[in-house]
């Protein structure tokens, strides 16, 4: 069974993609450029430009008061102190620093801890370096796979080939290679915390 804070927290994580996905399907709705079929065009484009940036604002605040609230869920399942909490302000590292924390009130089927916990010690360090290895190869075909999909929707609606699709990205692939970039060192960090956790 797992604890009503931990579950509280997962489902908070998972709110974050899930309603920001919502919130850009409404936000992109807005589009100021309908003001052009009324009569005062110039005030009616304000209003409507001014709403579509406070809706930005309003879903960054939801956002972060989502991530807080992971945060401070887990910590709280976990029975540790809320000095912990301003680690939530390093984004994805903070949360991994968190989720290292040893748990102060250990729920007793916990079947993972359980089975973690009787490995030794060059077992244990085999297993997460598998674990990692696996998260990291499915995160980098699940990237691959999106990029597929993406440009066959493309393809599809635009009418261009998917070779020019494909040449187009390749003439802009420095912001791929930073996003594949960062991604490495997110993954980097990850593998680091993975092993600290072994001791």
């Amino acid at each position: 069974m797992l604890k009503r804070p931990y579950v509280l927290a997962i489902v908070f994580f998972l709110m974050i993609p899930a309603v920001s996905v919502l919130a850009a399907l409404l936000i992109n709705s807005i589009d100021p450029e309908i003001a052009a079929r009324t009569s005062n065009y110039e005030r009616n484009y304000q209003l409507l430009n001014l709403a579509k940036n406070l809706s930005m604002f309003a879903v960054f605040l939801v956002m972060m008061g989502f991530w807080f609230l992971t945060c401070f869920f887990l910590v709280k399942s976990k029975k540790r102190s809320y000095g912990w909490l301003p680690l939530a302000m390093l984004g994805p590292f903070g949360l991994i620093v968190l989720t290292m924390l040893s748990d102060n009130a250990p729920a007793p089927a916990e079947l993972y801890q359980q089975f973690v916990g009787k490995l030794k010690i060059y077992l244990r360090v085999a297993y997460k370096l598998c674990f990692f290895l696996v998260v990291w190869v499915g995160a980098f075909l699940t990237m691959v796979l999106k990029r597929d999909r993406m440009i066959m929707v493309e393809a599809a609606t635009t009418g261009t080939s998917t070779a020019q699709i494909i040449d187009r990205q390749n003439a802009s692939s420095g912001m791929w290679a930073f996003q594949r970039g960062f991604g490495s060192l997110v993954s980097g960090g990850s593998l680091l915390f993975a092993v600290a956790d072994l001791f």
